[in-house]
């Protein structure tokens, strides 16, 4: 199979498929695949209706699965992917995965000494529209977010920077009052997360919007500086190691937050869970970030990593700003100390599967 140049790849239909080992080889523990089902029958509502941006499936192919779920006892939950689904390798399968969690920090409803971080809401002039003379020829994709001045003009929204430095004071809903901006910051990557108060309560907030400035991994640059790593940096590649650095290095860690210029702005939550892009809870070992451009959110995706930890059977059920391309994950972990030391040295590569509805590869296979 010929398969495009990186460059134009655009979904997972494009980048190639082919059959994979039947699931019953794949050795699923009846543990691993009873909390994939339970996620993938809270998946099901929105997998039946959303569209699949990966070119792999139809809303209606899943059916038959997503009613069979609905009355499948958990005691027998590994036959029933052997029953309803068969494997597929996108591109090579190359594999690189993360870990991410739900932290929790210190936060208040009001803002008192000690909690001066604000935790926004999503603006209500955040808006996507066409700057004032861009061409036709270039307004192609989705238009950029930004807002209207005073003057009825479109610009940027404000950037990271700008937002710490007051853009938005008064202007924007505050959620909660933050008390460490390292730890929120790294909250804003999670994407979702717990605010502990004083008095004990704890309020959990998700994702609800972003300012539209791109997203720029701190680790990474901090790996060019040779500040991370076994070079000479002094700190481990892990979120653990990078905080550290900027604890330590309070200004040159405040430049670097900085250079990640997008902002996230919060919604609270009520629950059992925090919700993943997929509008559903997010399960500690069971839900894992894909790009749904070559991911169908809500299909199940088998991983087999030098890391033992992430391997088995996950839900697709949620995306990130980090999580692009092909055989790109991003596991869930939950809450807690261990989830944060598990996902924030997570890093492992190896092989992935995505588990279709039966017939799914010799449809698109002929169809190309």
């Amino acid at each position: 199979m010929t398969i495009p140049p990186a460059a134009t790849v655009i979904s997972a239909a494009m980048a190639g498929v082919t059959r994979g080992p039947s699931v019953g080889a794949l050795g699923i523990g009846r543990e691993d695949a009873g909390t994939a089902l339970a996620s993938f029958v809270e998946s099901c509502p929105q997998l039946l209706r959303r569209d699949d941006v990966s070119g792999l499936a139809y809303g209606a192919d899943w059916r038959p699965a997503c009613d069979a779920a609905l009355g499948w006892p958990m005691s027998d939950a590994p036959r029933f992917f052997q029953t309803h689904f068969e494997t597929a390798r996108v591109a090579d399968g190359s594999a690189f995965a993360t870990g991410y969690f739900e932290p929790e920090i210190a936060g208040s409803r009001t803002r008192r000494p000690g909690y001066d971080v604000p935790v926004y809401a999503l603006p209500d002039d955040l808006v996507r529209a066409w700057p004032a003379g861009t061409p036709p020829a270039e307004r192609t994709g989705r238009a950029p977010l930004g807002r209207y001045d005073r003057n009825g003009n479109f610009e940027l929204y404000p950037d990271r920077a700008a937002i710490e430095d007051g853009a938005l004071d008064g202007r924007v809903p505050v959620i909660a009052w933050a008390a460490d901006p390292v730890e929120f910051f790294f909250l804003q990557i999670q994407g979702s997360g717990r605010l502990r108060t004083p008095s004990g309560e704890v309020i959990r907030i998700g994702y609800a919007g972003q300012n539209g400035r791109g997203y720029t991994g701190i680790g990474g640059v901090m790996r060019e500086r040779g500040l991370l790593g076994n070079g000479s940096g002094q700190y481990p590649g892990s979120m653990q190691g990078i905080m550290a650095y900027i604890r330590e290095n309070p200004r040159e860690g405040r430049e670097l937050m900085r250079l990640n210029q997008s902002w996230v702005f919060f919604r609270e939550l009520t629950g059992d869970g925090p919700l993943g892009a997929l509008g559903v809870p997010v399960r500690r070992q069971a839900s894992v970030a894909a790009d749904p451009a070559f991911v169908p959110l809500g299909a199940p995706v088998w991983l087999d990593m030098d890391r033992s930890e992430v391997d088995g059977l996950w839900i697709a059920q949620d995306t990130g700003g980090a999580i692009k391309g092909a055989n790109r994950f991003d596991t869930f972990w939950g809450a807690g100390l261990d989830a944060r030391e598990i996902a924030g040295g997570m890093s492992a590569r190896g092989q992935a599967l995505l588990l279709l509805p039966k017939g799914t590869v010799d449809r698109l296979n002929s169809a190309r």
